[in-house]
């Protein structure tokens, strides 16, 4: 198995509440695992004690670094994260959402297959709406960017620093997980999906909605676009 150091971006909007015992978890099972490792907590257009709460783990590991991005956008957090992250693999994930299992078991099989980018296939939504308008969109990308991936937007995704192509992703929101699937593909980086059924949330709620999620179908063809021009 690799002993590449990985660099685990967690974007942070509005989670003073649990962000502590989350990124806490995180360090426990990545520690138990022997995994050298870097935490980057981006605090992403918060309006509450996000930012502090951070800064106060910072404090006492040196292993966890600290940025803002304000005004935020999920995409411009990953993108910070990725600026900042100095491992050789780099992984980012949805906190709210990512369970210590789901992070280590993504990271370790990034380890054991260094040349392969590994991704969470979130199999279960909360509710029909949601698990329709999943199907709906990740449909039309599949269509759209000749994709095999069957969850564009699961995390956690881990990749090589290697795949530079994927240090250089544009977009500013929700559509930065559509681009690095098109990228992929169109890279051929290999890719592995697991299968994840949890629908736990760890605290606060989804942004998306209905017309959160009409917007991310027009993206989606306005991204295929902006990528054939390149």
């Amino acid at each position: 198995m690799s002993e590449s150091t990985v660099s685990v971006i967690l974007p942070v909007h509005n989670q003073a509440d649990h962000i502590e015992q989350i990124a806490s978890s995180y360090v426990e099972v990545l520690a138990n695992a022997k995994v050298d490792y870097e935490m980057l907590l981006i605090v992403n257009g918060c309006r509450d004690d996000s930012r502090s709460v951070c800064d106060g783990m910072a404090a006492t590991n040196p292993a966890i670094r600290v940025f803002e991005e304000n005004p935020g956008g999920w995409g411009k957090a990953v993108k910070r994260g990725i600026a900042e992250a100095t491992g050789d693999l780099i992984c980012y994930t949805n906190s709210a959402r990512t369970t210590e299992r789901e992070l280590i078991l993504a990271v370790l099989y990034a380890r054991a297959f260094p040349d392969t980018i590994v991704k969470a296939n979130r199999r279960i939504r909360e509710s029909l709406p949601r698990r329709a308008g999943s199907l709906l969109y990740n449909l039309e990308c599949r269509f759209l960017f000749d994709l095999s991936a069957w969850d564009v937007n699961g995390t956690p995704k881990v990749f090589p620093r290697a795949y530079a192509a994927l240090l250089n992703l544009t977009s500013d929101n929700d559509l930065i997980d559509a681009e690095f699937n098109a990228i992929c593909r169109r890279n051929d980086y290999p890719m592995i999906e697991i299968p994840i059924f949890s629908t736990r949330r760890h605290g606060g709620k989804s942004t998306t909605n209905w017309r959160s999620a009409f917007k991310m179908y027009v993206g989606a063809v306005e991204l295929r676009r902006r990528l054939e021009r390149k």
